[in-house]
């Protein structure tokens, strides 16, 4: 099966990211398929979100096609959670004892090639990663109160203003949360920090863009979010021609 879905753009300045964008499972693997609408399986609305941010903005997006409980996109070939043998308390069997170096080799590598091959093709100025998260996790923890996150690692230079502009809008923005960019930056860490290209990663909450109407306000916001980062950049030389 094809591992990415790729969207052309005319504003190659701008790339687009989605890692867990698809629930596709190779012939072959089990994964008990009721686990692919959930979202252990895949970034819930992520799939319609991308692809209406990359119209809006008419820039290049990539979307992982594969379900990451076959093998997370999103984490280091090296990372012991790379293919899950339980998430977040559903036991996925079908993996354990899971051939490792096959699973890189099909999915996890041909991967980041296409994203490798589109940033060394355009160099894009600004690499923006789209995630999504749920309300609540099933072995606890609590409510998460944020509406979006925005991640980063030690490359602040895009998400300063991107947190600026979303709680401007009265938005719950976590500054690294639900999950740290410190910690699991695994994509923009290989394909924008090690390159010098400023990148973000934005967390949705999946119950805000779970139909049509969710999708086209966050479209909306985070067209003008790009906005934002990019004039920013701008101001700081950080997108110079």
């Amino acid at each position: 099966m094809t591992v990415a879905a790729t969207i052309d753009g005319g504003d190659r300045s701008l790339l687009l990211l989605a890692d867990h964008a698809g629930a596709g499972v190779p012939d072959g693997i089990a994964i008990p398929p009721h686990l692919l609408t959930l979202h252990v399986g895949v970034d819930l609305g992520t799939d319609a979100l991308t692809r209406a941010l990359a119209e809006r903005l008419d820039a290049p997006a990539i979307l992982g096609t594969v379900s990451r409980l076959v093998i997370d996109l999103h984490r280091e070939s090296d990372h012991p959670g790379l293919i899950p043998v339980v998430s977040d308390g559903h036991a996925i069997p079908g993996n354990v004892g899971a051939d490792r170096v096959d699973h890189i080799a099909r999915f996890h590598a041909p991967y980041h090639r296409v994203i490798r091959a589109a940033v060394r093709r355009d160099r894009p100025r600004l690499i923006v990663a789209i995630h999504s998260f749920t309300p609540r996790l099933e072995t606890g923890g609590g409510p998460r109160p944020w509406e979006a996150g925005i991640l980063y690692g030690r490359d602040d230079r895009a998400a300063r203003p991107a947190l600026a502009f979303l709680r401007e809008q009265a938005i719950v923005t976590g500054d690294n949360e639900p999950y740290s960019g410190r910690r699991l930056n695994a994509t923009l860490n290989r394909h924008a920090v090690a390159q010098g290209i400023a990148s973000l990663s934005v967390e949705v909450r999946n119950d805000l863009i779970a139909d049509a109407a969710g999708v086209a306000r966050w479209c909306d916001l985070l067209a003008r979010m790009v906005a934002r980062v990019r004039n920013s950049l701008a101001l700081e030389g950080g997108l110079a021609t």
